[in-house]
């Protein structure tokens, strides 16, 4: 410590330096435009975005069969937040209306994005790859070309423990390679090339699609399929329906995801590039418990350097994801394409991987030519993407500031008043040492306001009006150990150390004291954040980041500074108006601590009894001693008294002998007589 204490300048300089990287690193950003000099704005101050999400019937369901039970509301709310909270977007509001619909207020202008996130709020399932084609509507060339290649998917499906790597942490979207649709029919039935030339699309996956040839086309599955990835789940129906849609339109890629568990359905690739057949659900959403994205390890521990992403079932999904892919590995040599399975959300294949080796234990890893960023999208789409209820967006409409910039001017109105009101209170109180105290709110502010345009920038948190009213508590957080810490020092002054010790010791003390005080307000922030939601965690968020900006501040700058200011003639002196005078303070020894390790008697001019001093023997000039000198005078002045009260009682034992001596003398003598 005392050797932190010598060296208060290092100290300070680093803590400038910090300061100045991150109003550096704000400014480029800025510049780039990446970033804002002013922290974003939270839904009360700002407005933003707002949607309404209604519950929808399943397949075979009409709206009144509709049940919305809280505990589904509740859980579809919180899974949302969560999706929400993982795109990177504050002070976001999501709420229940009327016991039904979900509201949710996205604050500025959210990204389409984070726009999906919500509005993709329908059950994730699990279902057979059965056929896989280009994304375009059938047309005869298409035809002619169907059955001549077939690619490999970019994803494949592993059991960690087989190859040696261990899962990481969070996910994104896959790209798989598209592959042919193969063509149904026999040789006799097909038409003639020149006949499919002549044809309409639709007209020609008509064709196509009635494989009996009697004109009419079935939905109708003629042979019971031994399990979702039999190809006998292909109907006509579903044939036609392939070979029309056209993934390449952004209408299909938004269709929603009404359709039933119990039959096949034709999906879209996500990013439009593959179009699919799929077989009927093979393992709902709700199993699965977690999915994660980062780097694979190999048997050594080392990363291999490839992103993957790690899933993770359930008891129940356990063992279905174990016959799952048993069933689909075996199928790798029968057929390479039923080799796969598609993760559908909203009717959209968000992932459709192959499947490698048997997952036993329910912990799989799907690898990809991934990056971080769509490894972790992925893991987002997949951990927060099954809800209990499926869901349409009702309505979506920009809404206005909820309290507005007024409200913003008048709690930072207040703020400023509060800080002023604080200023003249310590000016009055602790004199030239509001100084330091000034100087550290400033510095307290300016990190305080960096930290939360970087958090902005970097995470999209916002600063609601809570948040305001927690900068404004804050000050009178910081306020207050500067208090703790001056008080600790003048006490000491007044017991009668020198300036330098007072400063030591006093800090040595209130250290311990604002460590624990801040400390207790960082754990009730931390809990006050977890438990709560909305406006009162962006006052918890507030309140802890000023706390530990001001315990940040009061070790690296306020004491620092202090041990410097007590170097200077001003406050090394103990000048009246320092706040370290010690006479004003009321320093309790015999003779008051003048500065520099200097003392002056109480009561007396040094100057006008200075040749009085001089007279008496043995006893120093009180104006030039130090506090050990005249320790050492008073133990002389009481070894002189102590030897003068000894000298006087043998005086007066002297004298009473002598008497004593003279009476019996004069009784000797009349005796004689």
């Amino acid at each position: 410590m005392a050797k932190k204490a010598s060296k208060p300048g290092r100290t300070l300089i680093t803590l400038g330096i910090l300061i100045i990287v991150a109003i550096a690193t704000l400014g480029i950003g800025t510049i780039k435009g990446n970033a804002s000099a002013v922290p974003g704005l939270a839904l009360d101050l700002q407005g933003g975005t707002q949607l309404i999400l209604t519950p929808t019937p399943r397949e075979g369901e009409s709206k009144k069969d509709v049940t919305v039970s809280e505990e589904d509301l509740q859980q579809a709310i919180e899974i949302i937040r969560k999706r929400v909270d993982a795109s990177g977007v504050a002070e976001a509001e999501i709420t229940s209306q009327a016991g039904r619909n979900i509201v949710v207020a996205l604050p500025g202008e959210p990204s389409e994005e984070t726009l999906d996130l919500v509005r993709s709020s329908a059950v994730m399932n699990f279902r057979p790859l059965l056929v896989a084609g280009a994304p375009n509507a059938v047309n005869p060339a298409d035809y002619a070309q169907a059955g001549e290649t077939e690619t490999q998917p970019d994803e494949e499906v592993n059991d960690p423990e087989a190859t040696g790597e261990e899962p990481a942490p969070e996910a994104t979207d896959a790209t798989e390679e598209p592959t042919e649709a193969p063509a149904e029919g026999t040789e006799e039935s097909a038409p003639s090339p020149e006949d499919l030339a002549k044809m309409t699309p639709e007209e020609l996956a008509r064709t196509l699609a009635d494989a009996n040839g009697d004109g009419e086309i079935s939905d109708q599955v003629t042979e019971t399929p031994e399990n979702n990835s039999d190809p006998k789940w292909i109907t006509e129906a579903i044939m036609e329906e392939f070979f029309l849609t056209d993934c390449t339109a952004p209408e299909n890629l938004a269709k929603g995801s009404a359709d039933a568990i119990d039959k096949p359905l034709v999906a879209c690739d996500i990013d439009g590039q593959e179009k699919y057949i799929l077989g009927p659900v093979d393992l709902e959403g709700i199993h699965l418990t977690s999915a994660t994205a980062g780097m694979a390890t190999n048997q050594q521990g080392q990363s291999t350097g490839k992103w993957i992403v790690s899933l993770q079932f359930d008891g129940e999904g356990t063992t279905k994801f174990a016959e799952i892919s048993q069933r689909l590995v075996d199928l790798d040599q029968v057929d390479p394409t039923r080799n796969r399975f598609a993760v559908v959300l909203d009717g959209n294949v968000i992932s459709a991987p192959r499947m490698n080796s048997v997952i036993p234990n329910g912990s799989a890893m799907i690898e990809g030519n991934f990056s971080a960023e769509s490894a972790r999208a992925l893991a987002n789409q997949l951990q927060f993407g099954s809800l209990p209820l499926n869901f349409t967006v009702e309505s979506e409409q920009r809404i206005s500031a909820t309290l507005g910039a007024e409200h913003l001017r008048t709690g930072l109105l207040t703020g400023i008043i509060g800080l002023v009101l604080v200023l003249l209170y310590l000016i009055w109180q602790y004199r030239g040492l509001a100084i330091l105290a000034g100087g550290s709110l400033i510095v307290a502010g300016v990190t305080v306001y960096v930290a939360i345009a970087l958090l902005s920038w970097l995470m999209g948190y916002r600063i609601s009006l809570a948040g305001v009213a927690g900068l404004i508590v804050a000050v009178g957080i910081t306020a207050d150990s500067f208090i703790v810490y001056f008080e600790r020092i003048r006490d000491e002054v007044r017991n009668g150390r020198t300036l330098q010790a007072a400063v030591n010791e006093g800090w040595l003390r209130a250290r311990r004291t604002i460590i624990v005080s801040d400390l207790v307000n960082i754990l009730a922030a931390a809990v006050l954040y977890y438990l709560a939601v909305g406006g009162v965690q962006g006052f918890a968020f507030t309140l802890g980041l000023t706390t530990i900006v001001d315990l940040s501040v009061i070790l690296f700058f306020t004491h620092p500074a202090m041990v410097l200011l007590v170097r200077t003639k001003f406050f090394g002196e103990g000048h009246k108006l320092s706040g370290l005078d010690p006479e004003h303070l009321g320093a309790k020894s015999a003779a008051v601590y003048a500065g520099r390790g200097r003392v002056r008697g109480p009561e007396r001019n040094v100057k006008k009894h200075k040749k009085e001093d001089e007279l008496e023997v043995g006893v120093p000039d009180l104006g030039r001693q130090s506090i050990a000198e005249r320790r050492r005078a008073k133990e002389l002045e009481e070894q002189a008294a102590e030897q003068a009260t000894a000298t006087k009682v043998a005086e007066v034992d002297e004298e009473a002998r002598a008497i004593d001596d003279s009476e019996a003398d004069a009784s000797k003598e009349e005796e004689s007589n």
